[in-house]
């Protein structure tokens, strides 16, 4: 090889190394992200934890749950920082890791967590498998928010009531009935092929449960007044029912029932009413829209074609509103100065996370599909959409003016005084004396000290509306965490992964 071939060589590599290294200073790490946000979900389970159990801070709690009322209801989700088992929140947690693994399976895979993923999913569906005790009954809470509120104990030490609530015939809530069987219908897509039995199991649950909350109509928050405070049905049950239809038409393997009831209850129902513009575990419209968006190519005849476009327009007024891209300014998602997506005061994160989410998964499907998205002010290209979405993913993980990662545990500044009792209290496995219910709130509720346990991949509720953030456990509006705040980031951390090895590949292949 002569000198200039020499030096020309060893340009390229300097370019290459500079190139690599400005990536690697600047990416972020999204499969360290996507591990622990599903360890996170680990620091919420209720009941008898198994072998493998990962979060070793956490031991067995609620292991009478049910006992008084002679029903088995150990297992689940704890929703937060509290004790409380919310059903609603907790179907919509389930659905979103559902749908993570149905859109991104194979990349999850690939990272080395879709088993992880497959345990929360099952955590969750076991627990509503146990709460469905027959046809027409869902226990839909155990414990109450307003007794569980006066103390500040871990979940091991749990003295507060564990009186549990459900619904039935006489006593209706089709929302819970709704969304309960949507998160079973997606994970029985999620087990169809590894663990076909279960699959079917979940199936014939969800199934129940959409004829029950279809037959007995009604919110249930008027059945339930102990939750009006907690988890209220603002937007009713009109949108879960249409959920759960999509759902169970996904898993029935196209089963014309259900996409006739998404057709003929469209209108009557808000579907193609309602321009919705967030998405969260109470309301779902926009969830509806963009997944009855995906079926518009496969329309059978013309009505059914007619009122899939109609839920596409209302799908596309969400996306863009997300993308700042329709016409009035009252018809966008606010930003902070930052460029966050704001939505509301309290726990703002998850209607970023749940934003992301169907940001993500439509930019794939229009790309997939050689489409643009329609926006009153242009047609806006796939890519452009996934990097918005990129965009607020950066962003929570400390692309931010706080320069600081709201996914607890990642990267080298994150909240250390998360609002949760089992985090803010030393564990139970190195400290077995019991914590009394106030004597939490005296000796640790109150401390300026770091948690002694980190709730690693919790997202927080997340700054104000001009990027602030006070890192302070009674800052609860800040400083709590949700599981369905990070559900939705398990398929976006996946993707996004996928998105970063494709471009260094092509990086190395141009060089």
């Amino acid at each position: 090889m002569d000198e200039q071939s020499k030096l020309s060589l060893h340009h390229c590599c300097l370019i290459l190394f500079s190139v690599l290294t400005i990536s690697s200073t600047t990416a972020f790490d999204y499969g360290d992200a996507l591990m622990k946000s599903l360890l996170y979900f680990e620091s919420q389970r209720s009941g008898r934890l198994p072998y493998n159990q990962r979060v070793t801070w956490r031991d067995h709690s609620g292991l009478t749950d049910g006992l008084e009322q002679g029903v088995d209801l150990v297992g689940g989700y704890y929703d937060a920082g509290d004790h409380v088992k919310f059903g609603l929140p907790m179907g919509f947690t389930v659905t979103m890791l559902s749908w993570s693994v149905i859109e991104y399976r194979d990349q999850i895979a690939d990272a080395g967590e879709l088993e992880h993923a497959l345990e929360a999913i099952k955590w969750g569906t076991d627990y509503f498998i146990k709460a469905h005790a027959s046809p027409n009954v869902l226990w839909a809470e155990v414990g109450d928010g307003d007794t569980d509120h006066y103390c500040w104990q871990r979940p091991e030490d749990m003295t507060t009531s564990r009186q549990a609530y459900k619904i039935d015939e006489k006593n209706p809530g089709s929302d819970l009935a709704g969304e309960t069987a949507a998160a079973m219908a997606a994970a029985s897509i999620v087990f169809k092929k590894t663990n076909p039995h279960y699959s079917h199991l979940l199936l014939h649950h969800a199934q129940e449960l959409f004829e029950f909350g279809d037959k007995y109509r009604g919110k249930y928050d008027g059945s339930i007044g102990v939750v009006k405070s907690y988890y209220a049905s603002v937007s009713g049950f009109m949108d879960e029912l249409l959920w759960a239809a999509l759902w169970l038409y996904e898993a029935t393997d196209k089963e014309d029932y259900y996409l006739k009831y998404v057709i003929n209850k469209a209108h009557c129902f808000g579907g193609i009413g309602w321009a919705i513009s967030e998405f969260s575990w109470d309301v779902k419209y926009a969830g509806v829209q963009v997944l009855a968006s995906m079926l518009l190519e496969k329309a059978k005849h013309g009505h059914e074609g007619l009122v899939l476009k109609q839920y596409r327009s209302k799908a596309e007024y969400y996306l863009c509103s997300c993308l700042n891209k329709n016409n009035a300014t009252g018809d966008n998602v606010e930003r902070t100065p930052g460029g966050l997506l704001y939505i509301r005061q309290w726990n703002n994160m998850q209607y970023v996370s749940t934003a992301t989410f169907l940001l993500t998964v439509y930019s794939d499907f229009l790309r997939n599909s050689s489409q643009h998205l329609r926006c009153p002010t242009g047609t806006i290209d796939p890519e452009e959409i996934l990097s918005f979405a990129k965009s607020q993913v950066d962003y929570i993980l400390g692309s931010n003016p706080m320069n600081m990662s709201y996914l607890v545990g990642y990267g080298s500044k994150y909240p250390i005084r998360v609002h949760h009792r089992g985090a803010s209290i030393v564990s139970y496995r190195e400290k077995k004396g019991f914590i009394g219910c106030t004597q939490g709130y005296d000796n640790w509720y109150s401390r300026v000290e770091p948690n002694p346990n980190v709730l690693v991949g919790a997202l927080v509720g997340g700054p104000d509306c001009r990027d602030n953030f006070m890192d302070q456990r009674d800052n609860y509006m800040q400083t709590e965490a949700c599981t369905y705040n990070t559900a939705p980031l398990v398929g976006v951390f996946a993707r996004l992964l996928q998105l970063e090895e494709n471009l260094e590949v092509e990086l190395v292949a141009s060089y």
